[in-house]
């Protein structure tokens, strides 16, 4: 049941709890060469850009009408209470309901965000034609909201909210707009940084470049112009990763060792195959990623909470893409839920991007072998030891225990 909307701003402090986020980012920078550590992140932020079509098809309507925003809230919290993932990110008004209202991050290992700027290309209505136009900067949130739901009477009320945003900067190859979204993006750093709060950087590919950049080297284009952009910036005001379009192993190799305490994840995109999803987490983990953000794959999956732990187990390396396809639909069919499309066809690989990837799409990646558990955790199995059959049946195995 969604609960009331309570417009009385609270003033208790959140408790004290252990971030998994933080954990991870100070084992990256502490040993960047060693570090397994991988950052997740769960994107429901599509109301900034689609509007009534931002919580996606309702699977339980014939006639494919939209859910409503409090059954888009409703998974959130559902996702949150599973844990699976680090960051949560959201809508400054649904953070307003759920972190400083309800409360549901407090004792929570989740890190809640929001989309701190909404640039033109992702003003995705219903016949408009902003996205096919060049972007432009715009910010719809104010930090104070996010970070205490009013406009912060005094700096003891930043605790409250979320004190993480995701900023997002299209390149155009326009000296003219490219400028005038680097100055935004300067704007926001400055006040971010006198107000505590911390950003992660996504950077787009061009959306309607007046010049074009060759498809050859694109990957390279973007990835020199973060590097000139962040060598202006000191550390206080520099983001806590990167999000990026993944254009293959080598750029994104190139990209991870410039500087390893410039964290480099990848974004997961539009929605497509399970193995599309989970080939490109697994392809982007070989090769140098730290961070993945995932958002219309996961609103759109069968069941979220299954397909965030498929992807948890990937990030962590103790399942291969193909053998999380064929375990999800395994659950799928116990759970009594009609998967979108039959197993051989979620097995392709439909997604461009991962044309990069190459090789044989039914070949599984032999599993890494995970880092040694707490001493209050049991230990995992061997996961190099096993065959691909045994590490399906363990991971059934362990979806049936939580499942059903």
């Amino acid at each position: 049941m969604t609960q009331a909307d309570d417009r009385t701003t609270p003033t208790t402090p959140p408790a004290l709890n252990f971030k998994s986020l933080d954990a991870k980012l100070a084992d990256i920078h502490a040993n960047p060469s060693t570090s397994r550590a991988f950052i997740l992140a769960d994107a429901k932020d599509a109301d900034m850009a689609f509007g009534i079509a931002a919580p996606g098809r309702s699977p339980e309507h014939a006639d494919g009408q939209f859910r409503t925003l409090a059954e888009y809230r409703d998974h959130i919290r559902a996702n949150v209470a599973q844990g699976r993932f680090d960051i949560r990110l959201m809508s400054v008004s649904t953070n307003e309901l759920l972190t400083i209202r309800e409360r549901i991050f407090d004792g929570s290992p989740v890190t809640p965000a929001i989309r701190a700027n909404d640039t033109t290309d992702i003003h995705v209505a219903r016949g408009a034609s902003y996205p096919r136009q060049p972007a432009l900067p715009f910010r719809t949130a104010l930090l104070d909201h996010a970070q205490c739901g009013c406009l912060c009477p005094d700096d003891s009320q930043r605790h409250l909210g979320a004190n993480l945003g995701l900023y997002s900067i299209t390149f155009n190859n326009d000296a003219g707009l490219d400028r005038a979204a680097l100055e935004a993006y300067r704007d926001f750093r400055v006040e971010a940084e006198r107000k505590g709060f911390r950003h992660f950087l996504e950077v787009f590919d061009p959306n309607a470049p007046r010049v074009p950049v060759p498809p050859d080297q694109l990957g390279g284009f973007i990835n020199d112009l973060i590097a000139r952009t962040l060598a202006g910036v000191a550390s206080p005001g520099r983001p806590v990763f990167l999000k990026v379009v993944y254009h293959g192993p080598r750029l994104l190799e190139e990209l991870a060792a410039y500087d390893p305490h410039l964290v480099v994840g990848v974004l997961g995109g539009s929605a497509g195959t399970t193995y599309d999803a989970f080939k490109l987490l697994a392809e982007a983990r070989a090769h140098g990623a730290r961070a993945a953000l995932f958002g219309r794959k996961i609103n759109n999956a069968e069941h979220q909470l299954s397909f965030i732990q498929f992807l948890r187990w990937i990030a962590d390396g103790e399942v291969s893409a193909e053998e999380a396809v064929r375990a999800y639909h395994g659950v799928l069919t116990r759970l009594g839920i009609r998967p979108h499309r039959p197993l051989a066809d979620d097995l392709q690989l439909t997604d461009a991007s991962m044309s990069y990837a190459g090789g044989d799409p039914s070949a599984a990646r032999p599993a890494k072998p995970s880092p040694a558990p707490p001493a209050d955790r049991p230990a995992s199995p061997d996961f190099a030891a096993m065959t691909p059959q045994e590490r399906l049946a363990y991971h059934r195995d362990r979806l049936d225990r939580m499942f059903g």
